[in-house]
C-alpha cells in the first residue's frame, strides 16, 4: 500500500496550513490563551474556514462542496491539530450535509461525545442529548468542556442519537433530512454519521500535533546549549527526539491507512497510536525544553493539555481496545 501523496494532496496539505497560519497564527494563538474569562468562539475565523471550504471538504460539488474524500479530510484535519485552532471543527464538518450553514461557517455544530461535550454554550447546534450537562473545568483552555453522566457502555445509543433525527437547536428548525445525492461520502443514507470517522479525523489532528510537538523539540534541542553544547548532542536528549519521531511516523502510516479502508479496526488502531504518539510526544517535548517548558510562555503545555482532551473522546482508549480484541477473538 501506498502513502506517497499525490501532487494535489501535497497541494492541499499546504493550502491548509497557509490558511491557518493566516487565520489563527501564533499571535492569535497567544492572544487566545492568555484571554480573561472562558474562551470565546470567534464567529468571523469560523466563517472565514467555511469560505476555505474546511467544512465543505467532502461535499459533493453538486452541494457546494469541494467533492474530495476521506483521505484528504485527514490531511486537512491533521493541519488543524498542528495549529491548536479551537473551535468543535470535527463535528462541524461532519454536520455539513445535514445541517444548513455548518458547510459554510455560518452554524457551529458540536456533538455529545461519550459523556463530554466541547463547546457547548458556543454552539448553535447540539447533536446528542445534553439533559443533565455541567460545566467542567477543562484542563485545555482553548476547549470548554461539558460532561453529560451517563451509564457505562452507552456510547452506541448516543451515536446513534448523532444524525438528521435528533439534533437539539438553538434558535433554529429541525434542518429537513438529506437527500442521498447530496450527503457526504462518509455518511449513510440518512445522512448519519459514523462515529468512527469522527475517532478518525480525531486522530488526524493528534497526529497533527505528533509531528509539531516533534519539530519544537527538535528546533530547541538545537538552539538551546548548556555547557556550551546545544543540548541535542547530549544522548539522552537525542534519544527523547528519536522517540517521538518513531512514535509520530508509525501513527501517521496507521492514520493514512484507516483513511483508505476506513474500517473499524483500522480507525481503532490509529487512534490508540496517534493519542500515544500526541500525548506522550508533548510529553517528551516538555522535558526537552527543561523548566522552560513548564512555564505559560511556552507553547507545549498547550500541546499536551489539547492532546489529553482529544484522548478523552469517544469513549478514550479503552473502547477501542476492546475493539480490537474483539477483532482478535472473531
Amino acid at each position: 500500500m501506498r502513502f506517497r501523496l499525490t501532487d494535489d494532496q501535497r497541494a492541499l496539505k499546504q493550502g491548509v496550513r497557509d490558511v491557518l497560519a493566516r487565520l489563527f497564527g501564533p499571535g492569535e494563538l497567544r492572544a487566545a490563551a492568555d484571554a480573561v474569562g472562558p474562551p470565546r468562539l470567534d464567529r468571523t475565523r469560523w466563517r472565514a474556514l467555511g469560505e476555505a471550504g474546511l467544512f465543505a471538504l467532502c461535499l459533493p460539488e453538486r452541494a457546494g462542496g469541494i467533492g474530495l474524500g476521506l483521505p484528504e479530510a485527514v490531511l486537512a484535519f491533521e493541519e488543524v491539530g498542528r495549529s491548536l485552532l479551537p473551535g468543535p471543527t470535527v463535528a462541524t464538518h461532519l454536520a455539513a450535509a445535514t445541517v444548513p450553514g455548518a458547510a459554510t461557517g455560518e452554524t457551529v455544530v458540536t456533538s455529545v461525545d461519550g459523556d463530554l461535550v466541547e463547546w457547548l454554550e458556543e454552539s448553535d447546534v447540539i447533536h446528542g442529548d445534553t439533559t443533565g450537562a455541567t460545566p467542567l473545568r477543562s484542563m485545555d483552555p482553548l476547549t470548554p468542556l461539558h460532561r453529560r453522566y451517563v451509564a457505562a457502555g452507552s456510547r452506541a445509543a448516543g451515536a446513534a442519537r448523532v444524525g438528521a433525527a435528533a439534533p437539539l437547536q438553538r434558535g433554529q428548525a429541525t434542518p429537513p433530512p438529506p437527500s442521498t445525492d447530496t450527503a457526504a461520502p462518509h455518511t449513510d443514507g440518512t445522512g448519519t454519521t459514523s462515529p468512527r470517522v469522527a475517532d478518525l479525523l480525531t486522530a488526524a489532528e493528534q497526529l497533527g500535533t505528533a509531528l509539531r510537538v516533534c519539530e519544537l523539540a527538535v528546533q530547541h534541542a538545537r538552539t538551546r546549549e548548556q555547557f556550551g553544547t546545544p543540548i541535542g548532542a547530549f544522548q539522552a536528549v537525542k534519544h527523547l527526539c528519536a522517540d517521538m519521531l518513531v512514535r509520530a511516523e508509525t501513527a501517521r502510516a496507521a492514520v493514512y491507512a484507516a483513511a483508505l479502508t476506513a474500517t473499524p479496526e483500522d480507525i481503532a488502531a490509529a487512534r490508540l497510536l496517534a493519542d500515544e504518539a500526541a500525548v506522550r510526544g508533548a510529553r517528551d517535548c516538555l522535558q526537552v525544553h527543561g523548566g522552560m517548558g513548564f512555564t505559560w510562555e511556552a507553547d507545549v503545555h498547550l500541546h499536551l493539555k489539547r492532546a489529553w482532551v482529544r484522548a478523552a473522546r469517544g469513549g478514550g482508549s479503552a473502547e477501542h481496545e476492546e475493539l480490537l480484541a474483539a477483532d482478535l477473538l472473531t
